[in-house]
């Protein structure tokens, strides 16, 4: 015992000396004990932290936990496995996935850098921290401490259930994933400053359904304090709940969505919510387009659509860079030809589809991109439009907003023609990871992922991106709807597709009356 007692005693000691040193910071103690980095590219990088128990077993579809301590010095150089879901995703996968990583330029655990937690995209059904293209290194390189949260995704992290809405204390089920999310925000306000970060200055940043994530915490009273900016890439959540959704119309009320689990469940073939917790997770249906694969307005996490949170002012009122892809269509139009997108128009939108299709047009025998936009505003154009005007006239915080469209001018004779930039295109860009070997890969690809790092690192530390070096972006209003075209030449211009936005909001404000609810549900 008294070795022991002696042993951890020496622990600590190196721990507080290599804490204050301003050559290593390698050694660190946080709340369950003391972790071992690795040191990479001047930076000190942190792999695998566990933020919450492993959500297995009976912790299957609750709350997470706190993680528990351990003793002696946990090595953490390796991504631990990316969580459970259809295919091979990097570091392999396991339903114990609640880790995070950390890339630190500090010197000493005094210096307080600004922090930025990425929480990655896939639909709530994929994601990995494991990407070598969300690599924190050339984030970090730039003064800030960066930070990525994995969260449970698909049915595993998502589905709602009656029962499991009995055994809750809040009589509530769903949204596991977020609470992943604001469990790993947590962990960041109690350990951050031993990696040298600030606590007071955590900025969330993610990118399609991390970019809705980011949304939703800026909705949710659970997350309150737990972050001072936020930048969502290609998301928002401003839309409707629909019993049978669309994107952009994603959201189910809780009863719709533990409907949805019943009949999850009941194609597993279990009786009891024991037996459902019992089975093993290579025998669970899993994937997009199932039933609990998707965040919920549980009134807990998500008190209600997020939209009227937002005109009531409801919500956390922080600094907000928020943008889209110019075409983000080009991974949401299935159609084969415009007959088929047609009766899918009308499917969707009911009487409002022949206006839609008046301001998005259609070609005679083609979809081109006039046309895709409508799927591109409707999933991510009219929600960042929406939340930027909400924002500037019910909150204190500024507003950036942004529309990229950095892509080559393929010729008339390329499959390319006539396309934007797609989503997820912009990903790259942030992080520095754009691969230079690629051959639509230019000098001024290069140069705009330097400006775009400089803006969003800009942000993390003032709240503001502007800078030395990069092109002024002036803050969006209702006023001066102002939007930067984030390009080879970045520049102000307007809100792109203004027009058919407005008529896109025509039918989302119907969609929120009574008769518009009736109607879809």
């Amino acid at each position: 015992m008294k070795m022991q007692i002696l042993g951890t005693l020496l622990i600590s000691l190196l721990v507080a000396t290599s804490s204050c040193s301003e050559k290593d910071l390698s050694l660190v103690k946080v709340e369950e004990g003391i972790l071992q980095g690795k040191t990479e590219n001047d930076l000190v990088v942190f792999k695998g932290i566990p933020f919450a128990a492993p959500p297995v077993g009976e912790l299957r579809w609750r709350s997470p936990q706190p993680a528990a301590e351990w003793e002696g010095i946990k090595q953490v150089s390796e991504f631990a496995p990316s969580p459970y879901q259809p295919g091979n995703p990097p570091a392999g996968k396991s339903e114990d996935c609640l880790y995070l990583n950390i890339w630190t330029p500090a010197k000493s655990s005094a210096e307080k850098l600004p922090v930025m937690v990425w929480i990655y995209g896939g639909g709530f059904s994929f994601g990995t921290t494991a990407d070598p293209i969300t690599s924190g290194t050339a984030l970090a390189q730039k003064g800030v401490v960066v930070v990525s949260i994995a969260y449970r995704v698909g049915q595993l992290g998502f589905m709602a259930h009656p029962e499991l809405s009995a055994e809750d204390p809040r009589h509530v089920s769903g949204n596991y994933g977020l609470l992943d999310q604001i469990a790993g925000l947590k962990w960041v306000q109690k350990n951050i400053e031993a990696f040298g970060g600030d606590p007071d200055k955590v900025t969330i940043f993610g990118e399609s359904a991390g970019g809705i994530s980011v949304s939703m915490l800026c909705a949710s009273p659970l997350a309150q304090g737990l972050f001072h900016r936020a930048i969502s890439q290609s998301g928002g959540s401003f839309g409707p709940t629909r019993a049978a959704t669309f994107p952009g119309e994603n959201m189910k009320t809780l009863q719709q969505a533990e409907a949805a689990g019943i009949s999850y469940a009941q194609s597993t073939g279990a009786l009891t919510l024991a037996e459902l917790r019992g089975l093993d997770a290579d025998s669970l249906p899993m994937g997009m387009g199932m039933g609990g694969a998707w965040p919920i307005i549980d009134g807990y996490v998500l008190p209600d659509d997020q939209i009227r949170l937002y005109e009531k002012g409801k919500y956390n009122d922080v600094p907000v860079l928020i943008g889209y892809n110019s075409d983000e269509g080009l991974s949401f139009t299935r159609e084969a030809n415009p007959e088929d997108f047609k009766a899918n128009v009308i499917n969707r939108y009911g009487e409002f589809a022949d206006t839609l299709l008046s301001v998005y047009p259609l070609g005679e025998n083609n979809i081109p991109k006039t046309a895709r936009d409508l799927n591109r505003d409707a999933a991510f154009g009219w929600h960042t439009w929406t939340w930027a005007k909400l924002q500037s006239q019910t909150g204190d915080a500024k507003v950036y907003f942004y529309y990229f469209d950095q892509h080559p001018d393929f010729p008339e004779n390329s499959p390319k023609y006539g396309h934007g930039s797609p989503h997820g295109q912009d990903v790259a860009y942030v992080f520095g990871t754009v691969d230079e070997q690629h051959p639509d890969i230019a000098s001024a690809d290069i140069k705009l992922s330097e400006t775009m790092m400089s803006y969003w690192t800009n942000f993390a530390k003032y709240g503001n991106p502007n800078g030395e070096g990069v092109p002024e972006w002036p803050t969006f209003s209702t006023e001066k709807p102002q939007v930067m075209y984030l390009k080879a030449n970045p520049q102000i211009e307007s809100v792109p597709s203004e027009q058919p936005l407005k008529v896109l909001d025509t039918y989302f404000k119907w969609r929120f009356t009574e008769e518009g609810e009736a109607w879809a549900n």
